[in-house]
């Protein structure tokens, strides 16, 4: 198999299943022998187990979630912030979570693993941005975004604080909206 195809078949027939399982309950063995390929193509490939989590977590969350394209800026935040709750509160969000403090605990691989799978969705987040500063508008920064949609988000679900409503995700977004607009961004 060539490269591409290796990864398709991989990612498809792994998915976030493993991730359900916990980082740490599986081998590339048993992610090989799902997918049906050799190990040495799975090392070959992404060199180790976690790069390859990382790879199949961003690729589920851009099939699944692909950055949004409304034609407003307001309009971009408000659609992320509605299927990111959607994500962060299902299974998904859960097992991204778990493989990201799991990384983060792994070693130097974990954390490049964790850091690669932040920055590909920090980067799908900037495109979303810079398409609004294109169109004449004025965005927030990506960490803001982050800070102020998404890990509200994490917060809630972690702590039992509250469910993620469709109403919950609005004010996060008019709250992101009215602090940049004070802050003399918008």
């Amino acid at each position: 198999m060539v490269a591409r195809p290796l990864r398709d078949c991989v990612v498809r027939r792994i998915g976030l299943r493993e991730l359900y399982r916990g980082y740490g309950n599986f081998t590339v063995g048993d992610v090989a022998a799902r997918a049906g390929v050799a190990d040495t193509s799975i090392y070959r490939r992404w060199g180790n187990l976690e790069a390859l989590l990382s790879d199949v977590a961003i690729t589920r969350l851009t099939t699944t979630s692909p950055t949004p394209d409304t034609g407003s800026l307001e309009g971009d935040l408000r659609t992320y912030a509605a299927t990111a709750a959607r994500d962060v509160a299902g299974p998904d969000g859960m097992a991204i979570l778990r493989l990201a403090l799991s990384l983060s605990n792994s070693g130097q691989p974990g954390l490049e693993a964790r850091d690669a799978f932040l920055a590909e969705r920090t980067r799908q987040l900037q495109a979303m941005l810079d398409r609004a500063r294109d169109r004449g508008e004025h965005p927030p920064d990506v960490l803001q975004v982050l800070d102020l949609i998404l890990s509200p988000m994490y917060i809630r679900i972690l702590f039992g604080t509250g469910p993620l409503t469709p109403a919950y995700t609005d004010e996060l977004v008019d709250r992101l909206l009215c602090l940049h607009t004070a802050a003399g961004g918008g």
